[in-house]
């Protein structure tokens, strides 16, 4: 790993530490790197506005401190092709749309001959996107999971058959180039997947989710992972 990338990865890594912070061993392990390192890579974000606090003795560590931002990252053209390939070919993924926003804040903030460079590179790089759901049915779909709340949804199945029950939603899951809704049906009192392709209403209602747990869902084949946590 480049140090720009393990600079923000460490950024991130402490801010999502929350009050806990993290002790120097413990990031000298993450990154398989020295003590040492960790604290020269430290002391750069603090010399570059980050607000890096440190708590010493027992149970202490390093942190940053609550609701700071962080400094601009610097990305190279083939980094910053990397991220608009990755948001064009999922544009039918849950929460595609806050991730294009997002990469746009940061191709926004590039300096201007690294974007010249990243938009001459992305123009050598083609996508065939599959056709997403409306906004309105993935919009609802996306805050009933982020609030845990229940949908009701309109559904035709494979056999053709349409029903309208209440879901609540576990996870989303994405095989065979096809995205999945995954939840607790109460029509069926069981754990079904729905395509996201054949819902044709989707609804948030009012009523908190139940509680169910993605192990209900059962174990994710070898091939699939979350998306959480460090990228290998």
């Amino acid at each position: 790993m480049k140090r720009a990338e393990r600079l923000h990865a460490l950024s991130e890594m402490l801010r999502r530490s929350g009050t806990r912070g993290y002790s120097a061993d413990r990031l000298a392990r993450e990154f398989d790197v020295s003590v040492r390192t960790v604290k020269r890579d430290l002391a750069a974000l603090e010399s570059s506005g980050a607000p890096v606090w440190s708590r010493p003795g027992p149970g202490g560590g390093y942190g940053l401190a609550a609701g700071s931002s962080l400094p601009p990252v610097t990305l190279s053209p083939a980094q910053a092709v990397a991220l608009m390939a990755a948001v064009s070919a999922a544009a039918d993924a849950p929460f595609a749309d806050l991730a294009t926003a997002g990469v746009q804040k940061i191709l926004d903030v590039l300096d201007p001959k690294t974007r010249s460079r990243a938009d001459e590179l992305a123009g050598r790089v083609w996508i065939n996107t599959v056709p997403a759901a409306p906004r309105t049915i993935r919009s609802a779909l996306e805050e009933a999971m982020a609030d845990q709340r229940v949908l009701r949804l309109r559904y035709t199945s494979r056999d053709g058959t349409t029903t309208t029950r209440d879901v609540e939603p576990v996870l989303f899951a994405s095989t065979n180039s096809q995205w999945y809704l995954v939840g607790w049906c109460q029509l069926r009192t069981a754990m079904r997947w729905f395509a996201i392709s054949r819902i044709e209403k989707a609804s948030v209602t009012r009523m908190v989710c139940s509680g169910h747990a993605i192990s209900e869902v059962g174990e994710p084949p070898a091939s699939a992972r979350p998306v959480h946590g460090r990228i290998d």
